[in-house]
C-alpha cells in the first residue's frame, strides 16, 4: 500500500472546498474511491489524476493577431 488514502475532509481541504463537493464527486462516480465499511477514502493518486484531467492549460499567444495594421 504505497498510496495514501484521504478522508473526504482532507480532500475538501486540499481542494479548498467544502466537504459537499468531494461527496458529490463520489456520489456521481466522478472520482475513484474506496469503501472501508461505511467510510469513504479517496486515493491520493486518484485525486491527482482528477485534478490533472480538469486542469485548463493556457493558449499560446498569437502575435499576428496582436499587431495593429497601419
Amino acid at each position: 500500500m504505497a498510496d495514501r488514502y484521504l478522508t473526504v475532509a482532507q480532500v475538501a481541504e486540499l481542494l479548498g472546498t467544502t466537504e459537499r463537493f468531494p461527496r458529490r464527486l463520489v456520489a456521481e462516480r466522478r472520482i475513484t474511491f474506496v469503501k472501508v465499511g461505511r467510510h469513504v477514502r479517496i486515493p491520493e493518486n486518484s485525486l491527482s489524476a482528477f485534478i490533472d484531467a480538469h486542469t485548463v492549460r493556457p493558449i499560446g499567444h498569437r502575435h499576428s493577431s496582436l499587431r495593429r495594421v497601419a
